[in-house]
């Protein structure tokens, strides 16, 4: 990030706010409202990276959406503003990640990061690990590693553990989507693989009961998010990027609408009458509407634009979720 009284790259096209500008950090407070499609990089925790992009952004107004291990990188979708109000809409949106085994070792973090703990000296060979895939297609039991921050009693798995502590995680039932090996070098024991999964998945804890399916053991070399429902890693935006487009109007447009994510709800569009008394607060049977016992889309139709989210319950009456505030 550059230092004070240096000036980062503009891309082209783009003008700097002058920082003389009384109004310059209420600016970014004020009118900062989508999801930045982030690229995580490897080292540093979910929150940390949100904290840099909150940073550059000159906001506290972020959350984030499903969280990546320190060692993994890729896609984190980061909410800016109003979008911190629909986080729990996608949350459980299939996840899809690229990831490599180490065959014959495994650590005590399930992952590169740890200290070994076993070894073994059978590696399976390439059909045996095409034929062992099958096997965790559909809805599959897992353990989580301790190394986690699940809350047991409370506290996170993991600090638990650092202080020494004995832990016992619950099993979890997760569902496997697609899982297929993408190439495979076994003269140095390793295997890269892609996996479409559901919200809650440990890679982790996959690369450890595959490998045992394969009397072996394994821990993750490398773990990065390709696909995270909405959000694609095509779409995504490096720190070194976003940190070059600081104090710029190209910052801004990196940040994709509040609904973007919400396409597959279905949209319930109303007059600006009816829009104001869900933003009160109120509720009311909605008119002409096929929708029950659901989820939809508040759209002024007059604006075509999107304004929150409601539930329409067996009868028809209309309560709002969360709405959008009136700018």
């Amino acid at each position: 990030m550059a230092q004070s009284g240096s000036a980062p790259a503009l891309g082209a096209g783009c003008r700097r706010f002058e920082s003389s500008r009384p109004d310059h950090a209420d600016f970014f407070m004020k009118k900062l409202n989508g999801w930045l499609c982030f690229d995580k990089p490897e080292g540093v925790s979910s929150n940390f990276a949100m904290a840099k992009v909150r940073k550059i952004f000159g906001t506290r107004e972020t959350g984030y959406v499903g969280t990546l291990d320190p060692f993994a990188t890729g896609v984190l979708p980061i909410a800016v503003g109003e979008a911190r109000k629909f986080i729990r809409f996608i949350e459980e949106s299939v996840k899809m990640y690229v990831f490599t085994a180490i065959f014959g070792a495994t650590t005590d973090t399930l992952d590169k990061d740890g200290n070994i703990t076993e070894t073994c000296q059978h590696i399976p060979a390439e059909k045996e690990i095409s034929e062992n895939l099958r096997h965790f297609i559909g809805e599959i039991e897992q353990i989580p590693p301790v190394f986690s921050a699940i809350k047991i009693g409370g506290k996170r798995a993991c600090d638990r553990v650092r202080r020494g502590e004995t832990v016992e995680i619950p099993p979890r039932r997760v569902k496997i989507s697609d899982f297929r090996m993408l190439r495979a070098d076994l003269e140095k024991n390793e295997a890269t693989f892609e996996v479409t999964c559901s919200q809650g998945t440990y890679i982790r804890s996959l690369a450890r009961d595959f490998a045992e399916k394969s009397g072996s053991l394994a821990y993750v070399k490398s773990l990065r998010r390709t696909k995270s429902g909405f959000f694609s890693i095509s779409d995504t935006i490096s720190l070194e990027k976003l940190q070059e487009m600081k104090d710029t109007t190209e910052s801004v447009s990196v940040l994709a609408p509040v609904e973007s994510p919400l396409d597959d709800i279905p949209a319930l569009r109303l007059g600006s009458e009816d829009i104001g008394r869900l933003r009160n607060g109120l509720r009311f049977f909605a008119e002409n509407s096929d929708a029950a016992s659901m989820y939809v889309r508040i759209v002024d139709k007059a604006e075509d634009t999107f304004c929150g989210i409601g539930f329409v319950s067996e009868d028809g009456l209309l309560r709002p979720v969360r709405m959008c505030v009136n700018n």
